[in-house]
């Protein structure tokens, strides 16, 4: 370790890291990271569910590779005149050079002839960008000659599958460019420095540029393909650890130069010193995300791949560039405030002293007090908490197709807009049919196209979509009959149902592994456990005040299903972060001062890097709420509440109350205390 340090901090060695670094980033930028354009979230669905065997049958139908574009006519409530509904017939025929049958059905009006709904049959498109325009082509003919008062909205399918596109379009940049603002203010508060700031957002914003291409080549390794969202939470991930970690280290450098005359030594005697609590977070951080591997979605396993490749990178650039950069220049980096060699530190002075010193009067009232507030949080908002969130609510902003699904299903059967789709054997097809007329909730049931083996049934529903009404419907469907039910009511069924699997199995394989990380960085099993539980403590308080402001604030209708899952996983392997910054410190200082002094001195040292290193991550995740999207908005509220509540409350008060209370026994089975 310590020929590694000095290798990477040596007057005649560093500036090698610094060109290899260089030559590497510069490689990897020139490779690219191959993918051939932007992609939508996916369902991600594993084969076995039943709505993606439906998926895999309609492939072998004849005209499979088509899909539907719904467009809504209507006078905002008002009724449809004769004159309007030639009109709307007229505009049909002027889209058939788009349909993929060179034909468009005439149509269809509504019995109160509030709405005229018009099915545009369509070529499938991969190309993000090619499916925008064609969409935006569809927009401006069927509305160019309508009469006046009357609108065209596009839904549906294509409708849907364009607006969830276009709130990703141009992701990357807003996020890239907020988080950068967010990370370079509050960087540039903290050192209160006008340049040193400069030097830890360049390393990590180049880890982050390398992440996003790297953890796009993995993950087409793994036959993965990562979209806008990921990659968005990837790159919000790199910037908020990767600055934890150059927060840490460059503390200790900071206090280390009071001690030592020569930067370079001193920066050695810092990364020896930091450097094993961050490979530690780090590497809690990643096994954590690859728990997320064991996972049945797709897009749970994408994030996964990606995210614990972006902390590998953030790692490395924090441990080997920024030390490397950070020794080109003199003390007068930290100009104003510079660290003169022979000053006083602030081990033995400043707020995070007192603050210990009065935590260790009342360790035991401090430790109720902390509970009572964590546990009242995760109480009044935790069982009322709803999950599950339909297509048309995952937006902050209402888009074209949700407000055209809104007036189809007020004009039309109320699922008519999303039919589920029966795949029956050619021999069943009739007793398939009677049955499905039978439950109660299904409108109608049309045959459609058939490859000699199976028939696929349309059947309209009289509940909205993905509501508990349509769920039931569908849930009754597969019951009554051998056949498989898909379409969205039903995938959206599978989707939770494999969502809870992944949250039931991934969430204990985490706590074990974090568990296990503590237990061998600690060489303890008390300290561990009482972290351990510290941590998710904070989780269901941040979740309870995360849905109370949900509900009054937001009105949002529900937390989509994979937001508990992120969420715990980021605030665990993050808030364990932290706990590894001041426990290990304490670790260190117990062994010559005991547990007692041991706590304030590493709460002294560690307890401003820690508060500025969670304001600024909290910060950063709350960057996710600049895109229009419920769930990345709910990911980031989350996340920042509990990384707050982590960092002014759990690791600066209530773990070092716990250590007071517990004293030497803190480190059973093992022995730390001097003496």
């Amino acid at each position: 370790m310590r020929r590694l340090t000095t290798f990477i901090t040596a007057r005649r060695t560093s500036w090698i890291v610094l060109v290899l670094a260089a030559l590497a980033a510069g490689a990897v930028f020139a490779l690219g990271s191959g993918a051939s354009g932007d992609s939508s979230p996916g369902v991600g669905l594993p084969e076995s569910a039943e709505s993606a065997q439906v998926a895999a049958l309609q492939d072998g139908l004849p005209g499979a590779d088509g899909t539907s574009a719904l467009l809504v006519f209507s006078r905002d409530g008002g009724t449809l005149s004769e004159s309007d509904v030639a009109a709307v017939a007229e505009t049909a025929s002027g889209l058939t050079d788009l349909s993929s049958d060179g034909f468009v059905p005439p149509p269809t009006v509504s019995e109160d002839k509030t709405a005229a709904l018009v099915a545009v049959p369509l070529d499938e498109l991969a190309d993000v960008e090619a499916q925008a325009d064609r969409a935006a082509e569809l927009r401006t003919i069927a509305n160019e000659n309508l009469p006046d008062g009357m609108t065209a909205l596009l839904t549906g399918p294509e409708g849907f599958a364009v607006d969830v596109a276009a709130v990703f379009k141009g992701a990357d940049f807003t996020l890239l460019l907020t988080t950068v603002i967010v990370v370079a203010v509050l960087l540039l508060v903290t050192y209160r420095s006008p340049w040193l700031w400069l030097v830890p957002l360049t390393v990590v914003g180049l880890a982050d540029g390398l992440a996003s291409i790297v953890a796009t080549r993995v993950a087409a390794l793994a036959g993965i393909t990562l979209d806008a969202s990921v990659t968005g939470i990837l790159s919000v991930l790199v910037f908020g650890a990767g600055t934890n970690y150059a927060l840490l280290l460059i503390a200790r450098y900071r206090d280390e130069l009071r001690t030592h005359e020569d930067r370079r030594e001193a920066m050695a005697t810092a990364l020896r010193g930091a450097g094993p609590a961050i490979i530690a977070s780090g590497s809690t951080v990643v096994l954590s995300l690859l728990t997320l591997l064991f996972a049945t979605l797709q897009g749970n396993r994408a994030l996964g791949i990606a995210c614990a490749t972006g902390i590998v990178i953030a790692m490395i650039f924090a441990l080997f560039v920024l030390p490397a950069a950070l020794v080109l220049f003199g003390r007068g980096l930290f100009w104003p405030y510079v660290p003169r060699y022979g000053s006083e530190g602030s081990m033995e002075k400043g707020v995070w002293h007192r603050l210990g010193l009065l935590v260790a009067k009342r360790p035991v009232a401090v430790a109720i007090v902390g509970a009572l507030l964590l546990g009242g949080l995760a109480v009044a908002g935790v069982p009322s908490i709803r999950i599950g969130l339909s297509q048309s609510e995952k937006f902050t902003s209402v888009p074209e197709a949700v407000r055209g699904q809104d007036i189809l299903a007020e004009a039309f059967s109320a699922g008519s807009g999303s039919p589920a789709v029966v795949m029956a054997k050619n021999s069943q097809v009739d007793s398939v049919t009677s049955t499905l007329k039978g439950i109660d909730g299904v409108v109608s049931v049309t045959p459609g196209e058939t490859d000699g083996t199976v028939t696929q049934l349309n059947v309209t529903l009289d509940a909205a979509a993905e509501t508990p009404e349509s769920f039931a419907i569908v849930q009754e469907m597969r019951d009554s009959t051998d056949a498989l039910v898909g379409g969205l009511d039903a995938q959206s069924l599978d989707v939770t149902a494999a969502q809870t699997h992944d949250q039931d199995l991934v969430i204990p394989l985490i706590l074990a592994l974090v568990f296990l990380v503590l237990v061998v960085l600690l060489r303890a099993l008390v300290a561990p456990v009482l972290l351990l539980l510290t941590v998710v403590g904070s989780f269901f308080a941040s979740l309870g005040a995360s849905w109370l402001l949900f509900q009054s604030v937001f009105g949002f209708p529900a937390i989509d299903t994979n937001v508990v899952l992120f969420s715990f996983l980021f605030l665990v392997a993050l808030g364990v972060d932290y706990n590894i910054f001041l426990v290990t410190r304490a670790r260190e200082e117990t062994a010559a001062h005991g547990t007692r002094t041991g706590m304030v001195r590493a709460l002294s040292s560690t307890g401003g890097v820690i508060t500025s290193a969670g304001i600024l991550l909290a910060a950063v995740f709350a960057v996710l709420g600049v895109l229009p999207l419920i769930t990345l908005t709910q990911i980031g509220i989350i996340v920042c509440i509990g990384v707050l509540l982590d960092t002014l409350l759990v690791r600066t008060v209530i773990v070092p109350s716990l250590a007071f209370i517990t004293g030497e026994k803190f480190w059973l089975p093992g022995k730390v205390a001097k003496g």
